[in-house]
C-alpha cells in the first residue's frame, strides 16, 4: 500500500470508483508531467450530497463537507489514471467555483474544506495556488466544482 494510500486509510476515506464522463471529455488529461483534472462535483455514489446554493439552500459548513468530498472524487480520478497517489508530486493549482446566493461572498471560506484535505492528505505538497469563484449556477446545482492541475512523476 502506498504512503498516501495508508494515509487515506488512516484518514478513513475510501475512495468511490471513477464514473464514466456522460458528456464529451475525459476525467483528466495529461501533458508533459503535469495532469489536469476536469471539474469534479460532490457525488456518493452517482448522487450529489448536496444541491443548491451556498448562502441560502446550504451553510458555509455544508459547502465545506461538499468541497471535501469533490477531493475525495478528485483524489479517486487521480488514482485511477495514475495507479498510485505516490506519483503526485504537488498539488499546483485548483480552480473552484461555488454556486453562490445573490450576495454571498465567502466563497473562500467553502473551499477551504477542499484545501485543508489536499494539505492534510499530501503534507506541504498540497498547498496549492487557488482561485475561488462564485457562480450564479452549476451543472445539476452542485454546489462546487473543482478542478485540478497537478504535477506528477513517472
Amino acid at each position: 500500500m502506498s504512503t498516501i494510500e495508508a494515509r487515506l486509510k488512516e484518514m478513513n476515506i475510501e475512495l468511490p470508483p471513477v464514473g464514466v464522463p456522460r458528456f464529451a471529455y475525459i476525467p483528466c488529461n495529461r501533458t508533459g508531467n503535469l495532469l489536469y483534472l476536469s471539474g469534479q462535483d460532490c457525488r456518493i455514489n452517482g448522487e450529489l450530497m448536496y444541491e443548491g446554493k451556498v448562502g441560502s439552500d446550504l451553510t458555509i459548513e455544508q459547502g465545506q463537507e461538499a468541497a471535501r468530498q469533490v477531493i475525495i472524487n478528485s483524489l479517486a480520478v487521480m488514482k485511477d489514471y495514475l495507479g498510485d497517489l505516490d506519483r503526485v508530486v504537488k498539488i499546483v493549482k485548483m480552480l473552484a467555483f461555488v454556486n453562490s446566493a445573490p450576495g454571498f461572498g465567502d466563497q473562500p471560506y467553502v473551499i477551504n474544506g477542499a484545501s485543508n484535505l489536499l494539505i492534510e492528505v499530501f503534507g506541504e505538497n498540497g498547498r496549492h495556488a487557488r482561485s475561488a469563484i462564485g457562480t450564479s449556477d452549476l451543472p445539476f446545482h452542485t454546489p462546487v466544482e473543482i478542478e485540478l492541475i497537478v504535477e506528477i512523476q513517472d
